[in-house]
C-alpha cells in the first residue's frame, strides 16, 4: 500500500484529490494520513469526502476514514466503470475540484461516462466552470483526454445550486509537447444572477478597457440570470491561459473585472505555454503519457504533485526554474 503525507508541501486537499485519482487508475492502495494537518480546520472537508465517495464508485473502490474531518483515509480500488453518475456536493462546494478528481480516473474506465454535478460552478479557492472548459480541457486534450464540458446552471458562494455535465469517451493518453500560443485575442464570459444587467455590462466593460489599453484584442460576452442563488463573476481566455474574478458585497463590478484583467495581462506577459494554475493540473497527464509544457513559475502545488505522482509511477518528472519554468516527463 501506497502512503502518502497529506501535509507534505502545499499539504491541501488537492494532494488527496491526486492521489486518490491516481490510485484509481493505477490500481494501488492507498493510505492518506495527516491530511490537511496545518490548515485552520485540518482534515477532509465535505466536499472532499463527496470527491472520494463519487471516485469510490467509479472505482468500484473500498474506502475507510471518508468524513468530514477525518485526518486518514484508506482507498483501495478495484474495476474503474464508466457509466451515468450523478453527484450532489451541497450548497456551494466546488463543482469543478470535484470534476478534476473524476476525470482522469473516467478516461481510463471501461466505458464512455456521464457525470451530473451539483453545487458551486463559480466559487472561490477553485477553478471557475469557464476557466476549465475554456483552457484545462483543452489542454488536456493534448493528452488525448476526450471530453466536454456543459454549465446547465451556474452556482455562487453560499448555495451552491450549480449543474454541470461532464461527458467522457475512455482512450489511450498520448505524449503531448505543448507550446506557446500566438493567439493575442481574449475571450471571456462576464455574468450575473439576481443582480442588476449593469453589473455583468460593468464588469466586461471595465476588462475589456484595461485589456484593450494592453494592446490585446479581447471579446466578452454577457451573461445576465434569476437563479437560486445570487453572484456574479468574469472568466478570460486565451490559448492554455486564463483568469478570472467573483464578484462580492462592497466590491464596485468595475473592480472585479479589472481584477480577472490584470491577471489575464501578467499570464500573457510571460513567455510561458500555460498559466500558472494549469501547470499543476497538467502534472498527472504529463506524468502518466511524458511531454513538457512551460509555465510562469513552478508553483507550491504544482511541485506537490509532481512529489505525488512519483509515489505511484515510476517515471521522472522535472520542473527547471528560469525564465519560465519547464516541465518535462518520460516515462
Amino acid at each position: 500500500m501506497i502512503e502518502i503525507d497529506g501535509s507534505f508541501g502545499e499539504g491541501g486537499g488537492q494532494i488527496v484529490r491526486t492521489a486518490v485519482a491516481l490510485s484509481a487508475v493505477t490500481g494501488d492502495p492507498v493510505r492518506i494520513k495527516r491530511i490537511r494537518e496545518n490548515r485552520p480546520k485540518p482534515g477532509l472537508s465535505p466536499q472532499h469526502a463527496t470527491a472520494i465517495k463519487a471516485l469510490a464508485r467509479v472505482a468500484d473502490a473500498k474506502i475507510e476514514g471518508v468524513k468530514p474531518g477525518s485526518s486518514e483515509i484508506i482507498f483501495r480500488p478495484s474495476d474503474l466503470r464508466g457509466g451515468d453518475y450523478q453527484v450532489d456536493i451541497g450548497t456551494a462546494g466546488s463543482v469543478t475540484l470535484l470534476i478534476q478528481c473524476l476525470l482522469l480516473p473516467l478516461v481510463f474506465a471501461d466505458s464512455p461516462s456521464t457525470l451530473t454535478v451539483r453545487g458551486g460552478t463559480d466559487v472561490r479557492w477553485s477553478p471557475t466552470i469557464d476557466y476549465l472548459s475554456r483552457v484545462a480541457l483543452p489542454a488536456f486534450a493534448e493528452f488525448a483526454v476526450r471530453s466536454t464540458l456543459s454549465c446547465e446552471r451556474r452556482g455562487y458562494h453560499p448555495r451552491g445550486g450549480g449543474v454541470a455535465v461532464l461527458k467522457t469517451v475512455p482512450g489511450k493518453l498520448v505524449r503531448a509537447d505543448l507550446s506557446p500560443s500566438e493567439s493575442g485575442t481574449v475571450e471571456g464570459v462576464s455574468h450575473s444572477s439576481n443582480l442588476p444587467e449593469h453589473v455583468a455590462r460593468r464588469q466586461a466593460e471595465s476588462a475589456l478597457d484595461l485589456l484593450e489599453r494592453a494592446g490585446y484584442d479581447a471579446q466578452i460576452s454577457c451573461e445576465t440570470v434569476e437563479l437560486s442563488s445570487t453572484g456574479s463573476g468574469i472568466t478570460l481566455w486565451s490559448g492554455w491561459k486564463g483568469a478570472s474574478a467573483l464578484g462580492e458585497r462592497g466590491l464596485a463590478a468595475e473592480r472585479v473585472g479589472a481584477v480577472a484583467a490584470e491577471e489575464m495581462v501578467a499570464e500573457l506577459g510571460s513567455k510561458a505555454a500555460v498559466d500558472s494554475h494549469l501547470s499543476d493540473q497538467l502534472v498527472p497527464y504529463l506524468a502518466l503519457a511524458g511531454g513538457s509544457y512551460t509555465a510562469p513559475v513552478a508553483s507550491s502545488h504544482a511541485s506537490t504533485n509532481i512529489w505525488t505522482a512519483k509515489k505511484f509511477l515510476d517515471v521522472e518528472i522535472s520542473a527547471d526554474e528560469g525564465e519560465v519554468a519547464t516541465f518535462r516527463a518520460d516515462p
